[in-house]
């Protein structure tokens, strides 16, 4: 049987500062909801629904150990995000190796305007 579709998407679930900044938070150890939630000014139950919301998309799991309940990431969905970024990667190539030329160019004045209308150009791309 498969598993049911997520109720949040990785998309959804970084785009929040506060859900990114988990992330990093749990990148490197294994944390109980109290250590996590020291290092935010908000309220434990909201520290709580972040972490909800990152556990929907599958980028923590959690564990009991005892009364309480240990967080860690889970980086896999990741890697969804990773292959789109890829995708887009080669646009920004262009754009800074067009904008490499321009600034090393070494006649600026009278090759300036070209580079510069081809930045353009590349944006209606």
């Amino acid at each position: 049987m498969a598993e049911p579709a997520p109720k949040h998407d990785v998309f959804q679930a970084i785009a929040d500062p506060t859900r990114r900044r988990l992330l990093h938070l749990l990148g490197d150890d294994e944390l109980p909801v109290t250590v996590i939630s020291g290092h935010f000014t908000m309220s434990r139950t909201a520290v709580s629904k972040h972490l909800r919301v990152l556990a929907d998309a599958g980028l923590v799991k959690d564990r009991k150990v005892g009364r309480e309940t240990r967080y860690r990431l889970d980086p896999e969905p990741l890697l969804e995000l990773k292959r789109w970024l890829a995708y887009y990667e080669r646009y920004w190539d262009n754009k800074l190796s067009a904008l490499k030329r321009f600034v090393e160019s070494d006649n600026n004045n009278s090759e300036g305007s070209d580079h510069f209308a081809s930045l353009k150009l590349m944006d209606k791309e």
